[in-house]
């Protein structure tokens, strides 16, 4: 059985170190709460492999530091997003995510922002700030027809809700095959016959090349003028000027932000004021437990690891997942 040297580069260390040492007691586990330490702890301890967390943005993430260290040879992302490692090279690194640790909750997230639009509830808690009796009315999204980008884990748990409550689901991914909850599975090069189709429409794609800027200007101009846009994937897969450009003409209906190009979003961005969108922290894979569960998940690929079998969730640098 292998012995590797691990580092668990996190926010919260200590917990982690802790649910680790329960599974691994045998190994040499260090930890690593700061982007800046991370190169040297690697470098003095010749880390095998390392546990990773972009707990404080990607700007400054210590990408280098991963991809050229020698003795790294497997790097484990805490979250589902690895595109701020991309691109590595596979014949020296291996990387894997946790895919599926906030799936769930990210899909219920989806649904509350659905919800937000259907029911209007931004214009009710206006008028009762006015202490105004608001003659108004709430809209089912039963019958409602929502467009999935990105049919992974997370996509298919929005699709399974959506399917509980009777929505028409349609579901773009790279290699289109039937999907359980989703009514059409379809290509991206579908997409210009999609968009008009769609009421909501659900970004949980990964940030590639093939799909940055994926919801652009012509997308904008296709929708529907009732269409809400539910982005929680990586800023840069919706075109963040197209977007404003589609709230300010009421090109479309609203949208529920959740990721944004630059983060935090700068107080002097236009979404900010904008009325017909909610703007959430990069907070929809963010719940009580959730860096403990992918923890785990990495004890248990990490028990594969030592045993010489193949890992799960391997991430491919060029399908990004």
């Amino acid at each position: 059985m292998k012995s590797p040297v691990v580092i668990l580069h996190t926010e919260h260390p200590d917990a982690a170190r802790a649910a680790l040492v329960q599974r691994h007691s045998d190994l040499e586990i260090h930890t690593c709460d700061s982007y800046a330490a991370l190169p040297e702890k690697i470098r003095s301890t010749r880390a095998e492999v390392v546990y990773s967390v972009r707990f404080a943005g990607t700007p400054d993430f210590p990408r280098a530091a991963l991809l050229e260290a020698p003795s790294v040879k497997w790097v484990a992302v805490g979250g589902s997003g690895t595109d701020h490692l991309a691109p590595w090279d596979t014949a020296k690194l291996t990387v894997t995510n946790a895919a599926g640790v906030a799936a769930d909750m990210m899909a219920q997230y989806a649904l509350g922002a659905m919800l937000y639009f259907s029911l209007g509830l931004q214009n009710f808690r206006t008028a009762q700030q006015q202490r105004s009796w608001l003659a108004g009315k709430v809209e089912p999204i039963t019958g409602k027809s929502v467009l999935i980008l990105g049919l992974g884990k997370t996509g298919m748990a929005v699709a399974a809700r959506a399917k509980a409550l009777d929505m028409t689901t349609i579901g773009v991914r790279a290699r289109p095959q039937p999907t359980a909850h989703v009514d059409e599975t379809c290509a991206v090069q579908d997409l210009p016959h999609l968009w008009p189709r769609a009421d909501f429409i659900i970004v949980c794609a990964p940030l590639l090349p093939s799909t940055r800027a994926l919801v652009g200007k012509s997308a904008f101009a296709a929708m529907q003028p009732t269409a809400v846009l539910v982005d929680m994937s990586r800023g840069g897969v919706v075109d963040e000027s197209s977007l404003v450009a589609a709230l300010e003409n009421n090109r479309i209906r609203g949208a529920v932000l959740d990721v944004f190009a630059t983060e935090p979003l700068p107080k002097t961005h236009r979404l900010w004021s904008l009325e017909n969108v909610l703007i959430t922290p990069h907070c929809s894979s963010v719940y009580d437990g959730w860096e403990l569960k992918s923890v785990h998940m990495f004890a248990d690929n990490l028990t594969r690891y030592r045993n010489g079998e193949p890992l799960t969730n391997i991430v491919d640098p060029q399908r990004g997942y």
